[in-house]
């Protein structure tokens, strides 16, 4: 159990950043490049950790590494950065709470990892958190905001399942490497097309984007990718909802977005989702789980990603035992 709630531990760094990437987003990073902004989250954290980790994808995992940018960084980042411009930062992190409930449902579609009782009542639970948080009378909510934040919910939940269901033991800082590589190479010439030039950016600008780049990218997502290849979709599903709590207090702490004795309860009722999610004892399965189904066609760790001509088989080995 210990050894699990330090996996829980890991895994909650990422839900923490990303909540406070909707703020450092609504009010440092500017409202209408979008493209730009999410190129410039995605390409730099992807660099960084490949310096960190110089492996290279293998076989099935170019196009892989492809898909999975193309989801869980190109097309999330451009959509969250849309919904932190459109939307008060507690209402922006707010909406995809709901992904915890669509985890659980997609990865029983695809990775056969049956809901137990306590993780759809925690999803239940939350989700009416969330509804309560949302309806706090606060004004100027946008309704493209929403469904863009929502979308954003979807795809990630989609991308993330699926990261797990190819993970089949394959070094967790490599694949996340190439996802952000590739999602921000995707999203350059596209913001170049429809965006124009880059824009010239103060001071101010350059320490956010090396913020959202680094902490609430390369690290969050490191975090959260190991996460998902020790705990159960669902349970890493929920340990998400601490996003919304992180975000909505960013709000009102420092924002200054008033907050509500109804949204309070909603903050409560997410923080009881996420304490219903959280992992049974060693030995014993979430309840009801099924074991995970075999992947077809999947890599073995070892053949996942190699090590460049540069570095030696013994040294590629040790750095691909450090990053599990």
């Amino acid at each position: 159990m210990e050894a699990k709630m330090r996996w829980v531990a890991l895994t909650a760094v990422a839900p923490v950043a990303w909540g406070t990437n909707y703020f450092v987003t609504h009010e440092f990073l500017p409202a209408d490049r979008p493209l730009y902004g999410a190129a410039l989250r995605a390409l730099p954290a992807g660099l960084v950790l490949l310096a960190l980790r110089r492996q290279r994808p293998r076989g099935a995992w170019w196009w892989r590494s492809a898909v999975l940018g193309l989801l869980n960084m190109s097309v999330f980042f451009v959509l969250v950065y849309a919904a932190s411009q459109l939307l008060p930062t507690s209402v922006a992190s707010t909406v995809i709470a709901v992904s915890p409930l669509t985890m659980m449902l997609i990865a029983w579609l695809l990775v056969s990892e049956r809901p137990g009782v306590t993780h759809l009542a925690g999803a239940v639970i939350g989700l009416g958190g969330v509804c309560l948080t949302l309806l706090t009378g606060v004004e100027g909510v946008s309704v493209p905001g929403v469904l863009a934040s929502a979308a954003a919910m979807l795809v990630s939940s989609f991308g993330h399942v699926l990261t797990k269901r190819w993970d089949a033991g394959a070094d967790v800082l490599a694949s996340t490497a190439w996802q952000l590589t590739a999602g921000g190479l995707f999203l350059l010439p596209v913001a170049a097309v429809v965006e124009g030039p880059p824009p010239a950016f103060s001071a101010p600008t350059l320490l956010a984007f090396g913020y959202v780049a680094l902490i609430a990218t390369a690290l969050a997502f490191a975090a959260w990718f190991t996460g998902l290849r020790h705990l159960p979709a669902g349970t890493v599903g929920l340990i998400g909802l601490l996003n919304p709590v992180t975000g909505v207090l960013l709000g009102i702490v420092v924002a200054g977005e008033v907050v509500t004795v109804r949204q309070l309860c909603g903050l409560a009722l997410i923080l009881t989702g996420v304490v219903l999610g959280r992992p049974g004892r060693v030995g014993r399965r979430a309840d009801g789980q099924a074991p995970p189904r075999p992947v077809s066609g999947a890599c073995p760790a070892r053949d996942a990603f190699d090590a460049p001509p540069s570095v030696r088989v013994g040294e590629g080995s040790r750095a691909s035992d450090d990053g599990d």
